[in-house]
């Protein structure tokens, strides 16, 4: 099983998060472009630390929506959404070549995730911009369009579960600032992540048992308590006896 965190997503003298303890839990970084949140030292800064670490890098692709981090639609042309996400894809991979690495996945953020689960046109188009970079893994939600059309495009879909997040019966996230959207209590958090490690399942805001099988666990850096959330999820696995490493190695 693969824990990946949503990182780098500081912007000047804006710090949001520990990355530098999340990046001693976790095994795949995914790793804010410019787009939502993050700047070229901020970018610079969390691919060197994550090569430090064995940490496989991902580019955290967004609409372009620093105000309101990535967390809103739009509806952009689908050619210049594709260009949008090959420009952060190669942003991102300058610096993971300065540090010694190279970019391993691509996963999209916020309101882009939550639309290419049934926006056809937009997860086309978010495909086209991985393969215009390269064949790159992509990260997202089990079910959705975007992992079927990537699949499609010959690129390796990895199935994705928030260890952190509510979710719908249907097996959608519920949106954020909606009660039970955002699981901040430890246990919880540890016990969504053992049902899914395990089971491939998890229960749904209105007590519903929903298949959900994944390849990786995410956990939010900007969660209240993200670090104890995260240290808690990797002892328990391991003392599970999961294996826990990054589904797609770094360089």
């Amino acid at each position: 099983m693969d824990l990946n965190s949503d990182l780098g997503e500081g912007f000047g003298a804006w710090r949001l998060g520990d990355d530098e303890a999340l990046l001693d839990v976790v095994t795949s970084a995914n790793v804010a472009c410019g787009f939502h949140a993050g700047d070229p030292h901020t970018m610079r800064r969390a691919c060197t630390a994550a090569h430090a670490r064995g940490v496989a890098i991902g580019a955290q692709v967004s609409y372009r929506d620093l105000a309101g981090f990535g967390r809103r639609f739009i509806d952009v042309d689908p050619a210049e959404l594709a260009d949008e996400v090959l420009y952060q894809i190669g942003a991102l991979e300058a610096f993971a070549r300065a540090a010694g690495g190279r970019v391993s996945y691509v996963k999209p953020h916020g309101a882009l995730y939550n639309a290419v689960v049934h926006h056809e046109a937009q997860a086309r188009a978010v495909v086209d911009g991985v393969r215009a970079f390269g064949d790159l893994p992509v990260l997202g939600l089990p079910g959705s369009v975007f992992l079927t059309l990537a699949e499609k495009a010959g690129l390796v879909a990895v199935r994705e579960a928030f260890a952190d997040r509510g979710y719908a019966p249907d097996g959608t996230l519920l949106p954020r600032g909606t009660e039970g959207a955002l699981l901040t209590d430890t246990a919880a958090v540890v016990g969504r992540a053992v049902q899914l490690a395990e089971r491939g399942e998890l229960v749904a805001a209105d007590g519903t048992v929903i298949p959900m099988p994944a390849d990786s666990l995410c956990l939010h850096g900007d969660t209240p308590g993200a670090v104890a959330h995260a240290r808690a999820v990797r002892a328990t696995l391991e003392s599970a006896g999961v294996p826990l490493a990054p589904f797609a190695p770094p360089a």
